[in-house]
């Protein structure tokens, strides 16, 4: 005869495990601690086997039911379905290891030698604020151009375009690197070429009026900032380099 709620609300525990049966193999356990879990027996393969459903009350006897039907489908396509939940799990796990987030911050972690802590800081940057919120979980094979088209617009809509072709560059080098690492396939990026206009810089004017270059003059004389500053505002008048050599220097 099929449970019915009532049946099994008011089930009490004993001193030992029992069984509430119900229909096409789907059962109640009661255990003495008062757990009560939602149990599949069937046969696959010449062997008996349980599937579990979880516990009463998070799963009702009507989820528990539509669960059963799923797995006796899967039984009729010659599916195991305890082994078919296990390759969901294996699948699940590793696609949250190599989520675009985590194969990104071990892009980064392997270029540390080879650029800037700056650089490194600057990218990091534009991934936390720009890109992992919005993709960050989405496994690194499943990454397409929509997905980083997406993180562009967002980026240039509020006015920072050059961000915006620095985020894709940025991203299109880890996609690389997990092409390389062989845990995705292609860089969407080359799609996106011209997806989004240029950024336009814009260079500054010479200061060529007399009274200009005074007032420029007098503003580095009266800086407030740190010493090295200083003495390159006060310097560089005087020797015509670049701000890098001055740096440098």
């Amino acid at each position: 005869m099929p449970l019915t709620d009532t049946a099994i609300r008011t089930a009490k525990p004993g001193e030992k495990p029992y069984k509430l049966a119900d229909e096409k193999g789907l059962f109640l356990l009661v255990n003495p601690n008062g757990s009560k879990w939602w149990r599949l027996k069937f046969r696959f393969g010449g062997k008996e086997k349980q599937l579990s459903f979880g516990t009463y009350p998070e799963v009702g006897l009507k989820d528990a039911r539509g669960k059963r039907d799923e797995a006796r489908k899967m039984l009729a396509d010659g599916v195991d379905p305890g082994e078919n939940r296990k390759a969901q799990k294996t699948a699940k796990s590793f696609s949250a290891a190599n989520s675009f987030e985590v194969v990104a911050r071990e892009w980064l972690d392997n270029r540390r030698d080879s650029v800037t802590p700056g650089q490194t800081a600057k990218t990091l940057a534009i991934f936390e604020n720009d890109v992992f919120p919005w993709m960050g979980t989405t496994p690194i094979a499943e990454v397409d151009a929509t997905a980083v088209l997406s993180v562009m617009r967002r980026i240039d809509q509020r006015g920072a375009r050059y961000t915006a072709h620095r985020a894709k560059q940025r991203i299109s080098q880890v996609m690389r690197y997990a092409i390389a690492t062989g845990r995705a396939q292609r860089d969407p990026c080359p799609d996106l070429k011209d997806a989004i206009p240029p950024a336009r810089s814009e260079n500054f004017a010479s200061i060529t009026d007399p009274a200009g270059v005074a007032e420029m003059l007098r503003a580095f004389d009266g800086f407030k900032g740190t010493f090295p500053v200083r003495c390159a505002l006060l310097v560089g008048p005087r020797v015509f380099v670049r701000p890098g050599e001055l740096r440098k220097a």
